[in-house]
């Protein structure tokens, strides 16, 4: 995708628009997306255990059947950005809803196990569009002085999403006396929490009508007096709008469209900079955030918790995501966001070794000992919370961010594809991990966290604060 802002001539870096409410709507709205993004991923957690016992299934498959919706993913994320190039940014967001709406029907309906496994497909290509269109609209359609915060909706959003798809599972289980295959109207529960998707789902739908095309797009097939309107609806009556349609068309005129072959280097593959996005992308995944959303009821019910309690702190951990998250959306325009990145990543290695830890003591009548098992749910929350103020947010908005126009559409898919592709790995590898060696798997995890701060150290930019024209 296409994504250019104002240069840092035309004075607009500093602008504060007109109708920032209007602003904080549209971004709000596009970030649905980002909802519909954490609740689909997380949702499944309140499934697993119910899955493996309806189609009496191991470890090693139960695992491919949760990955493989993340297979579906990194195929949205790389063909997002050439599909919302050809047909527009709004368009993407309408396909994207009707997938997860689709997805959300048919899982909750399955035949059989393979036909599980094909809506899981499904919703995982409507997660990995959402991915990638909702961090670049909100960054072509938002003020540079805003940019960091409203870029941060799309994490808000993905966190909220998980906290309320785990809330709502764990009402649908009360309904179902404790029970994930307790039948509700003919109905067996987990089929209900895979089922409810259908309501944000439409109402992402309906939401990508009442908000406008981003002007970058609409200067790009030649409808300027449209993207002339909705820059005034976004940046504000001070802004001289003939200069801005100018200053961008300008731009995209001295940038052709993204492909592959534009990211590719002549020693190391790709340009040092699509290498940066990918390991940004790739750490995210690697210090194992995920198992905390896929997994976590299954991992505490392992080490002795009740399913009722598991789904709980399944629920108390999205909402120390959503605290984390919010500190984040506070800071990343005042700090910056190579310093946040720095502190999660001290954090999360801290909290994950104590989580090793603590997953290392032999069960005591299949519990924990007690001190031990206040430390790993302690830890865990810990470990949370410096993801979600930390890389949680800053790895969207250094993604939308950090690329050259010439090459953001599609340094973003790869480097959103090989998110997907390492979060792949982390779900499909737990089950056997954790059935090999709990507290190793905590080892591994915390050894990334660790590796990712000479990273940053070396590697990351800070982008606080510069128009999107000065990444070069």
């Amino acid at each position: 995708m296409s994504s250019t802002a104002q240069g840092p001539e035309s004075g607009a870096r500093a602008a504060h628009p007109d109708h920032l409410g209007h602003v904080i709507f549209i971004t709000a709205a596009a970030a649905m997306g980002g909802f519909l993004f954490g609740y689909d991923s997380s949702v499944i957690n309140g499934a697993v255990e119910a899955i493996r016992s309806r189609y009496d299934i191991g470890s090693g498959t139960l695992a491919q059947v949760i990955a493989i919706a993340l297979i579906g993913c990194a195929i949205g994320a790389a063909t997002a950005g050439r599909i919302a190039d050809r047909i527009g940014r709004i368009r993407c967001m309408q396909i994207s809803a009707v997938l997860f709406t689709i997805s959300a029907v048919g899982s909750a309906l399955p035949f059989a196990l393979w036909d599980l496994a094909i809506w899981r497909v499904v919703g995982g290509f409507a997660i990995g569009m959402a991915s990638v269109i909702g961090p670049a609209y909100i960054a072509e359609v938002s003020p540079p002085a805003y940019r960091g915060r409203l870029g941060s909706f799309q994490q808000a959003a993905i966190v909220i999403g998980i906290a309320i798809s785990q809330l709502v599972n764990y009402g649908i289980l009360q309904l179902a006396d404790g029970d994930q295959r307790g039948k509700i109207g003919g109905l067996e529960a987990w089929q209900w929490m895979l089922g409810v998707m259908v309501v944000p789902a439409i109402l992402y739908g309906l939401l990508s009508f009442a908000i406008p095309e981003s002007p970058r797009f609409l200067i790009s097939v030649g409808k300027h007096d449209r993207a002339r309107k909705i820059l005034e609806e976004v940046e504000g009556t001070n802004v001289d709008l003939d200069a801005r349609v100018n200053e961008i068309e300008t731009a995209m005129r001295r940038e052709h469209k993204s492909s592959f072959k534009d990211l590719l280097g002549s020693k190391m593959g790709f340009l040092p900079i699509v290498w940066v996005g990918i390991g940004l992308s790739v750490f995210q995944q690697l210090v194992g955030i995920n198992v905390a959303f896929y997994y976590s009821a299954t991992l505490w019910q392992s080490v002795g918790i009740d399913p009722t309690d598991s789904f709980f702190y399944s629920f108390t951990t999205s909402i120390i995501n959503i605290i984390g998250t919010v500190i984040a959306m506070v800071l990343v325009d005042r700090v910056g966001r190579r310093p946040l990145a720095l502190v999660g990543s001290t954090g999360m290695a801290i909290a994950l070794a104590f989580e090793a830890w603590a997953f290392s003591a032999d069960l005591v009548d299949g519990k924990l000992p007690t001190l031990q098992g206040v430390v790993a749910l302690v830890a865990a929350h810990v470990f949370v919370l410096f993801f979600a103020l930390s890389w949680g947010v800053v790895v969207w908005v250094f993604l939308g961010e950090m690329f050259p126009n010439r090459i953001r559409a599609a340094a973003l898919g790869v480097a959103a594809s090989a998110q997907w592709i390492a979060n792949w790995a982390i779900t499909a590898s737990f089950p056997s991990l954790a059935d090999w060696n709990l507290s190793g798997t905590y080892i591994i995890y915390t050894c990334f966290a660790v590796l990712s701060i000479p990273f940053v150290l070396k590697f990351v930019k800070e982008t606080k604060g510069k128009a999107l024209e000065e990444m070069g």
